[in-house]
């Protein structure tokens, strides 16, 4: 296998109030949206949680957290160790809104870089981004350090940060980047 997906489902939810990957939207899962867009990306979808059995509904490789309270990095580093495969496509359980398009053209600009992060309305967006197995080292090296921020890891790495989107559409760009964190940005996702 050369490219896979992993979705991220680990945080506290603690903004919503309630597990925001669970939360309904056109009368399907947050995470049953993004996993569905992430398989017309690569037929290799996992989902890394610490609460595997909620998610079992999915159908997919469920995978828990090595690293308890740790955080997203955490998450990455638990689907390089577990999963065979050389690219990782990322997308965080709180983007419902997701695109196959974007991540396709994401990955035609990885050349030989170790990752390529996106960039949109001047943020990096990096759990949202593509990564070469090749840097777990480099994330293990940090978790042992207690260095958790994962705009810290990306210093450390060679990476293509991409804020140019070419034929991309503005309307599919600010959905893909659209961020499901608090009760407010739940109503609004609705209305989408």
């Amino acid at each position: 296998m050369d490219v896979c997906c992993v979705a991220l489902s680990g945080g506290k939810s603690s903004r919503m109030g309630t597990n925001k990957s669970l939360l309904l939207l056109n009368n399907k899962t947050v995470i049953e949206k993004i996993i569905n867009e992430l398989h017309d990306i690569s037929c290799h979808v996992y989902l890394v949680t610490n609460e595997p059995v909620i998610y079992q509904f999915l159908q997919i490789p469920l995978i828990r957290d090595r690293y308890k309270e740790k955080g997203p990095l955490a998450g990455i580093e638990t689907a390089f160790y577990h999963i065979d495969a050389s690219i990782f496509v990322f997308s965080p359980c709180d983007t419902p809104f997701i695109s196959s398009s974007i991540y396709r053209y994401l990955l035609k600009q990885i050349g030989d870089k170790d990752a390529v992060i996106p960039v949109y309305n001047g943020q990096i967006h990096p759990l949202s981004g593509i990564y070469r197995k090749k840097v777990l080292p480099n994330i293990q090296r940090q978790i042992e350090q207690n260095k958790l921020r994962v705009k810290d890891f990306v210093n450390n790495i060679d990476v293509k940060y991409v804020d140019d989107f070419d034929y991309i559409p503005d309307k599919v760009l600010a959905k893909h980047f659209f961020n499901m964190n608090d009760p407010d940005a739940y109503e609004k996702a609705k209305s989408f």
